[in-house]
């Protein structure tokens, strides 16, 4: 039976991912000893309710599918362009729910984002405070006064660690970064590794640390200050394609291009948001595709119009009115008659 496709759109969780096969001989890692991977959000534990409703929700494409496998069989980032509301963040919550990852780790990245800041932060000045503490006291040993209690891997780091099922990692909106974050990224995601150089001088006494991780304050052990993947993460990394990336960095990702929802789409997505579409609902679907010829809207604007129309007990021009105040463009100025 062919494993493809691991992952189906369907929104039902299940063990799939297991049944990968191995990578290509480029793409195998062999980090350890296998760590597990931490439980799904459910609806007790969230990280955030938002973010188990948008993998409940989600709607892919047959082409979001296809690529998404291609990514997980070739242990290679996607990276996943479109318009704002287009899905392109959900998508990830959408792959770790139904493959249980483990809950998404997400890396907003900005204008000053740093790969360092990725893999981990160091504050040595927290570290100072509590050397200083020790040596005012009567030298017993004073709480987090080494090395490891001032140090947390960052997103990238945490999806690097060894676990024995892929992580999923979100590095949202990358064309916001600096221009050498892509370049800067590309080594470690090839090599699926990388040293933490404040540990690596510290292994003659101490060979072994327990680092906090992205998320949560659970430790895990990090020997001789190298940190390597065995599963490699399920990483998306979301544009708006506001910007070329360098042929080296594009070479090494699967691309997936989304596009505005068309009418059916657009049908599903507000079933699965709000149940089936009701008369009006269906009339403000077809408005909102009309005015998206004209300018940039986003996917969510609909579904604030819709919810907000349906449960204001407006009478019809109030809601049209109200619906029309909360489908502005983004970008492109309206028509004087796009109204």
């Amino acid at each position: 039976m062919s494993p493809w496709p691991v992952y189906t759109g369907t929104n039902e969780p299940h063990d799939g991912v297991d049944l990968l096969p191995p990578p290509p001989p480029w793409r195998a890692f062999d980090g350890g000893p296998a760590l597990p991977t931490p439980a799904a959000d459910g609806d007790a534990a969230a990280v955030s309710p938002d973010r188990v409703h948008r993998a409940r929700t989600y709607r892919a494409t047959r082409e979001a599918v296809d690529l998404v496998n291609a990514a997980l069989f070739l242990r290679r980032p996607l990276l996943v362009t479109g318009p704002p509301g287009s899905g392109k963040s959900s998508l990830a919550y959408a792959v770790a729910q139904e493959l249980r990852l483990g809950p998404v780790l997400r890396w907003n990245v900005t204008s000053r984002a740093t790969l360092h800041d990725g893999l981990y932060q160091y504050d040595p000045l927290s570290r100072l405070y509590a050397a200083g503490k020790a040596a005012a006291g009567d030298g017993a040993p004073v709480p987090g006064d080494q090395l490891q209690d001032h140090l947390r891997l960052g997103p990238l780091g945490t999806a690097l660690l060894p676990y024995g099922r892929p992580r999923a990692l979100l590095i949202d909106e990358i064309d916001k970064s600096d221009l050498d974050l892509p370049n800067d990224l590309l080594n470690v995601l090839e090599e699926g590794q990388f040293e933490i150089p404040e540990l690596v001088r510290a292994a003659r006494h101490a060979p072994s640390a327990e680092v906090m991780v992205d998320g949560t304050d659970d430790r895990v052990p990090v020997d001789r200050g190298r940190v390597r993947c065995r599963a490699f993460p399920f990483v998306v990394l979301t544009s708006n394609g506001e910007r070329e990336f360098p042929p080296a960095f594009l070479r090494r990702c699967v691309s997936l291009r989304l596009r505005r929802p068309g009418g059916d789409q657009l049908a599903a997505i507000v079933r699965a948001h709000l149940g089936e579409p009701d008369g009006y609902a269906a009339s403000l679907i077809e408005r909102f595709l009309g005015l998206s010829g004209a300018g940039e809207l986003a996917t969510d604007q609909l579904l604030n119009a819709l919810y907000l129309t349906g449960t204001a007990g407006l009478d019809a021009e109030s809601r049209d009115e109200l619906a029309a105040h909360l489908m502005p463009y983004l970008s492109s100025e309206p028509a004087d008659d796009a109204y």
